[in-house]
């Protein structure tokens, strides 16, 4: 767990005393329950709620829904040196499941339909939502400059293969850092490469569960996420354990332990800047359009195949959710006005 203010499973009662030992093992199965990132998130959202109330001397246990409905308004409301910095309201629903979540934990579940929390939340809904800010999308031809500015040492051959894998996987950041070389290596990991004669099968533990991604051979050796992964692995020496890792400060060798995930954030961010992506926008503007979904939302963009399958390779549960990762495709293909006989 990554903050001790989470709980888990609960002591054991004396009449279970004897199964003490189990409950060492069901706590340990309970922290495995949440991504190590919503284990975070979820840390944050109880500290900055219990927060809010000691400064406003409300007591945060038994769960006050009127408190709360308070507690999201000032969230929406918020200002700084007289200047509105309010939440959005996307940003504010994700806290509301993150209090709901510690509630539940610490057995005192939080009614979120109670008028005083649903009528707040409804008004800040129809005052500040707006649509999702989305990031950029890297096409293939983009990838392909990127990766041309990276070196050919042991860190530039193991950012290609990030690069690359991450691009043709359509992977989350977390879980293209997650991949272990092979099932069962190390307790932290969401996966792991299998390396096949004709290509590669990523086995992912994703947000909808686990799934396949096949990964092809590229058109040219330089593209390919196949050869790419296997130099790294080669140089590297990658035999087990985590498949991306740091690298030693001479660059000669690579260290024992995993890459964090904002590694594919730095590493998108600064290649698609050296390759000039967006050189019509300033510096920082072009920054903050690019980041580790950039990947996932290029492949969903650039694969001009059914959208199932699409669907399938990125794990989502609907093709809704597929087509917020299109950031073009063709819209008016059917044109149910002139099919209605307009």
């Amino acid at each position: 767990m990554t903050d001790s203010s989470i709980p888990t499973v609960t002591s054991v009662p004396n009449e279970l005393a004897h199964l003490e030992d189990l409950a060492d093992t069901a706590r340990a199965y309970a922290r495995n329950a949440k991504a190590a990132n919503t284990q975070r998130a979820y840390a944050a959202d109880w500290r900055h709620y219990t927060a809010w109330c000691m400064r406003r001397g409300v007591v945060p246990l038994p769960p006050n829904p009127q408190a709360i409905g308070l507690y999201l308004a000032d969230l929406a409301s918020e200002k700084r040196s007289g200047r509105p910095v309010g939440r959005a309201a996307s940003t504010i629903e994700r806290r509301l499941s993150g209090l709901a979540w510690n509630f539940r934990q610490r057995g005192a579940p939080l009614d979120s339909s109670d008028r005083h929390i649903k009528e707040v939340l409804a008004g800040i809904r129809n005052k500040h939502a707006r649509p999702p800010a989305q990031k950029d999308a890297l096409l293939a031809d983009d990838v392909v400059q990127m990766i041309a500015r990276l070196g050919h040492d042991l860190r530039g051959l193991r950012d290609r293969a990030i690069l690359l894998l991450g691009f043709a996987g359509g992977l989350r950041r977390s879980e293209i850092v997650g991949l272990d070389h092979g099932a069962g290596e190390t307790d932290d990991g969401r996966g792991w490469a299998e390396v096949l004669e004709d290509g590669l099968v990523l086995h992912i533990r994703g947000k909808t569960g686990w799934r396949e991604v096949e990964v092809g051979p590229g058109s040219t050796p330089q593209s390919c996420p196949v050869t790419a992964l296997k130099q790294w692995m080669h140089l590297g020496r990658i035999e087990y354990g985590p498949l991306f890792r740091r690298v030693a400060g001479d660059g000669k060798h690579a260290l024992t332990d995993r890459l964090s995930d904002k590694h594919v954030a730095r590493l998108v961010q600064a290649t698609a800047l050296a390759a000039g992506l967006r050189g019509d926008l300033p510096e920082g503007e072009r920054r903050r359009r690019y980041a580790g979904h950039s990947l996932r939302a290029g492949l969903a963009t650039s694969a001009e195949v059914e959208e199932r399958f699409v669907q399938r390779h990125l794990g989502h549960a609907t093709v809704e959710m597929t087509r917020r990762y299109q950031r073009r495709r063709d819209r008016f293909r059917v044109n149910l006005t002139q099919a209605a006989g307009l």
